[in-house]
């Protein structure tokens, strides 16, 4: 889809304002900007980007509980798909916070936090202290098992995996000792038809919430 084709599906399937559509605008030229000076993204997906990156991450939103309060974004490298998140929450119904080990990159996170005056926070290091969020996204960070050991000893409450992988998904799962206390469902990504989202439930011994996908 192009970009008039993506904004249309924002708009209509996942209930992004309009103001919140420009904000995506601006958010993509600045990316550009910055691109052609850093590796912010593969160049290979410049032409691309609405598809790719924002429609990628945006349908996630979909998949967020009713009751999500705090959101952490792991290895979010140039926002995504945090930042998609951020610009989609108008009402600050929910708080995110980015993970991403590059200097670079997190000070164009804060460029773009300031530009377009967005309220999430930064960090460097997820191994650095323990993760409070009930959602946890991961896209284009690590491999399912060292994001699986990231949940079990990081995460310190029950919370929803969101995790965007390519066709080699099942594999990865088949692959992984996942334990009781941890459910996922599959579901196809809108922007690939090879692509997964992998939907897992991890739960905790704090018996306070109760998960489900919209």
């Amino acid at each position: 889809m192009n970009e008039d084709d993506v904004a249309k599906y924002l708009k209509n399937k996942l209930l992004f304002s309009q103001r919140s559509i420009e904000k995506l605008k601006k958010f993509k030229i600045r990316l550009l900007e910055r691109n052609r000076r850093y590796n912010l993204i593969s160049k290979s997906t410049i032409n691309s980007i609405w598809n790719r990156h924002i429609l990628d991450s945006a349908q996630i939103i979909k998949f967020l509980p009713d009751n999500t309060k705090q959101i952490a974004d792991l290895g979010t490298g140039a926002g995504f798909p945090g930042i998609i998140l951020s610009i989609f929450d108008e009402k600050n119904k929910f708080h995110v916070k980015l993970y991403e080990k590059s200097p670079v990159k997190r000070q164009f996170l804060k460029e773009i936090r300031q530009m377009l005056g967005l309220k999430f926070d930064i960090e460097s290091n997820v191994y650095q202290e323990k993760i409070v969020a009930d959602v946890v996204l991961v896209r284009a960070f690590k491999k399912l098992a060292e994001i699986i050991k990231i949940s079990r000893e990081t995460c310190s409450k029950s919370h929803k995996l969101i995790i965007l992988k390519g066709k080699n998904a099942q594999s990865e799962i088949n692959n992984v000792s996942l334990g009781r206390n941890y459910s996922y469902k599959l579901f196809n990504s809108i922007t690939d038809n090879d692509s997964k989202i992998i939907l897992v439930d991890a739960k905790k011994n704090d018996n306070k919430n109760n998960y489900c996908c919209n």
